[in-house]
Parts: C-alpha cells; structure tokens; sequence
C-alpha cells in the first residue's frame, strides 16, 4: 500500500522501517499521516513475517508534534464546533497503537521530537538518538499541558523530578543529557542511525515471534501490577508458549549446541 505522508520499506528479515514524511513541515503530525501510520500498522501486523519495526523522521527532525500551522487552523475553523482537542483526532490513537502494537518498535531519533513528537517516541519501546537529535516535552510554551502521553510515559522512564523539570520548563535536552537522563538508550552518528537502529531491530527479529510478543507485553503491562500480578502474567504467558515450535527448537539448539532456527512459520 503506498501512503502519502509517510514511506514504508522492509530493510531486513523481519523489519520494516516507518519513515515520517513531511520534511518541509517538521514531520509534524497531521490528520493524514495518523490515519497513514494506523493503516501501516494494520498491515504490519497481519503480516507475520514481520516481527519489529523501525519509526524514523525524514530530513532534519524526527517529529515536530502536530502541525502547528493546521492546529492555528484547527482553532480557527473548526474547534468551535468540535469542542475537543486537536490532538484527540491526530496523535492520541497512534500514539496508544504503538504502546499495544504486538510488534517491539525501535525509534531512530534523527533529530527534534518536541511535544507530541517527544511523546511519540517515548511510546517506542527503544529509542536511538543521533548527535544531532533534541528532545523536549515543550507544550507548555505553548500554553498547555503535555497532552499525548508524556506525563505517562516521563516519570516512569526518567523519574518523577525529572519529568517535572522537562515538562514544567520546555526545556530542550540534546542527546547527550537524554541519554544521561534515561530518555534514550544510545546516541549515534547521524550517518549510523538508520542502519543501526534497523541492525539492532534485525537481531531482536532473530528471536522467536511469540516469544517477542508476549515479552514485549508484559515489560508494558508491569507498569501498572504489583510483583504479584507481574509474576502470575508471566507464569499465563510461558504457560501458553511451552506449546510453541520455537520453544521446541530453542531446547534442541541449546542442547545440540547449534543455532536456532526460529520463526519458520512466516
């Protein structure tokens, strides 16, 4: 299926790669490219020869959050009647897609993610920054409160103070301090990160589907359990895949000493 404001491409075995494009406008997010990024993860996740995915920004920034320019608009047009937030129809649905995505999501952070930008890439579930990226949860320079999910995702990803301090100042933290806060996992070189986030997604994609599901689940879902709950979900869900093929296969391969070959149901 061919989209309009983003580009989506299969660089490895097991890996696809979701390119934002709108480059002359920040990559902001527009009602178009949250239907195109619904549309593209309801065909990622039927196929399952796809196992992770890659989210990358085209040209100079990763994600602006929503287009300004149309939210002026938005306000001016339609709010009056519609009575909701502009992002309530825009970043919210994909935003919540990517967090219950069956498919572990890498974001290759090639430069600004701001507000629902920053929001969007928190809800990946790791994150590559290039040198050049800056991250900032800046909505209240714009006079509102963080409205796609940081004050969910920051407090538990770079502590309470934190989280304050960057959502209550705006202030921008380049790679360097977002690494040093927790927000991303490594930093690389601009020229890398693509191919480095997509090598990094092609040795998970190696790992059995299921396996990578159920994993990727349950790291979500102990957020909101007590050890307790956490112990008995993952109790459920070894439970279920003990009947898997892969399980099956890992044993044999640990045991004749070789490598697995996983996922051959594709």
């Amino acid at each position: 299926m061919d989209y309009d404001t983003i580009k989506l491409e299969r660089p490895a075995d097991g890996v696809a790669l979701i390119t934002l494009n709108r480059p002359d406008r920040g990559n902001g997010v527009v009602p178009e490219m949250a239907a195109d990024l619904m549309h593209a993860l309801d065909e990622l996740e039927a196929d399952f020869s796809v196992r992770v995915l890659v989210v990358t920004g085209a040209g100079k920034q990763f994600c602006a959050g929503a287009d300004l320019v149309e939210f002026q608009k938005y306000l001016a047009e339609q709010h009056h009647a519609a009575q909701e937030p502009y992002n309530a129809r825009v970043l919210w649905p994909a935003t919540q897609r990517l967090v219950s995505s069956r498919l572990p999501v890498v974001a290759a952070i090639n430069g600004g993610a701001t507000a629902g930008g920053l929001d969007l890439a928190l809800a990946c579930d790791i994150r590559l920054a290039s040198t050049h990226a800056k991250l900032g949860e800046t909505y209240i320079k714009l006079g509102l409160n963080p409205g796609n999910g940081g004050t969910y995702f920051l407090p538990r990803l770079v502590g309470s103070g934190m989280a304050a301090e960057m959502a209550l100042t705006g202030d921008i933290f380049d790679a360097e301090r977002a690494l040093a806060v927790g927000l991303v996992n490594r930093v690389v070189e601009p020229e890398a990160l693509v191919a480095e986030a997509v090598a990094l997604a092609a040795r998970i994609a190696e790992r059995p589907r299921l396996a990578l599901e159920a994993t990727k689940q349950q790291l979500r879902q102990s957020w909101h359990m007590d050890l307790q709950g956490s112990m008995n979900a993952s109790f459920w869900g070894v439970a279920a895949l003990t009947y898997s093929d892969d399980l099956r296969e890992g044993v044999a391969a640990a045991i004749e000493k070789r490598a697995p070959r996983y996922n051959q149901d594709k």
